[in-house]
């Protein structure tokens, strides 16, 4: 009898063990055609879809590294370079007449940081993070504390914060290496509270408890908005990508899991489990969805995460057969529903090696 069980937890090993090696060669074949299409597609200049598309171009370069790719890579490094050409006298890193400042230097940071592991980029990240902390909304844009605007990051200094420019912004201080309750991380977290629709005392705004459902919306600034619309009651609707964002944001900064705005939040989640749609906006922003998605989940789950009937997912095994579906032949992929650049194949395939990344059995 003894025998018997040995076997069939042996048997059980063995073939949970084949699982895990057909994921990661998939994964990596995935990673491999995708890879070589962005080789193809980068401009002489080191940068992808346009010299001035500095985020596209960071994202790419993160997503290569995020595939195994050396720093030292000949694409790698071109990229690289065009990302260290666009430093400014200020710190920032984007295009010169650019108006998406915020936005572009987060993501230059984080290519730069991914590749840092030398400390060639020292001098780089250190300018850029002063930057973005210049770029906050904070006292020094002479607002106070209960504004809606306070804390957040938006696309540049004349244009108002919302969650996406936010979580970024989070993201990059961290891979900075700003620690959890350094005073910038401390005033993103207000914002990203403020962000939630859920009435606490972290967010006392007047649509806070319209919805009351935990999720994200857009922005808090001002009197709100959410790109999922609003409720009959005019409260703003929870979405899919800015809530994974949201949640990912809190944890970055400190938020603990017993949290009441992190339970909720993962409440939503659970309530709104889906890879096929970004919640409560059908295909539109898919893919950024899916690369918050999968950051996310890498920080509040293990291999499985149960839903709110109960069923349990293992949602990178999921998310690699999803995005392996949807691969087209010549290793990128795109969104029909191109809404906020989703129709480019370079910023999509870049989104999807990033979920790939977190899908990799190696990850927890």
């Amino acid at each position: 009898m003894n025998r018997i069980n040995l076997r069939s937890v042996s048997l059980f090993a063995a073939l949970s063990l084949t699982a895990v090696q057909l994921q990661a060669q998939s994964v990596e074949e995935m990673q491999k055609t995708a890879v070589q299409f962005l080789e193809v597609t980068q401009a002489a200049d080191g940068s992808w879809t346009s010299p001035d598309a500095v985020g596209i171009t960071s994202l790419v370069t993160t997503s290569l590294l995020m595939s195994g790719e050396s720093a030292d890579n000949a694409v790698v490094k071109k990229g690289l370079d065009s990302i260290v050409a666009s430093q400014q006298l200020t710190g920032g890193i984007h295009a010169t007449a650019s108006r998406f400042q915020n936005y572009e230097t987060c993501i230059a940071l984080l290519a730069l940081a991914e590749a840092n592991k030398d400390g060639r980029y020292d001098t780089v990240i250190k300018k850029a993070e002063l930057f973005l902390r210049g770029l906050q909304w904070d006292e020094g844009e002479g607002i106070e504390t209960t504004d809606g605007r306070f804390g957040g990051g938006g696309y540049d200094s004349k244009q108002r914060p919302d969650m996406s420019n936010t979580q970024f912004l989070v993201e990059a201080l961290k891979k900075a290496g700003v620690a959890e309750d350094d005073p910038a991380m401390q005033k993103a977290l207000v914002f990203v509270s403020r962000a939630q629709n859920l009435e606490s005392k972290h967010n006392t705004l007047p649509f806070a408890g319209k919805v009351n459902d935990g999720g994200f919306i857009y922005t808090p600034a001002g009197d709100g908005e959410s790109k999922a619309g609003v409720t009959e009651n005019g409260g703003h609707k929870s979405y899919g990508s800015i809530t994974y964002a949201g949640l990912k944001s809190m944890i970055y900064a400190g938020v603990g899991k017993d949290d009441q705005r992190v339970k909720a939040a993962t409440d939503w989640i659970r309530q709104h489990y889906t890879l096929d749609e970004n919640p409560n906006m059908g295909q539109q922003g898919m893919f950024y969805y899916f690369q918050t998605f999968a950051k996310t989940m890498a920080v509040v789950s293990g291999d499985e995460f149960e839903d709110a009937s109960g069923k349990k997912h293992a949602w990178k095994t999921e998310l690699t057969q999803k995005l392996a579906s949807l691969q087209q032949k010549n290793g990128s992929w795109t969104n029909p529903a191109d809404r906020w650049y989703e129709g480019d194949p370079n910023l999509v395939t870049a989104y999807c090696l990033i979920a790939l990344h977190y899908c990799q059995a190696s990850e927890n």
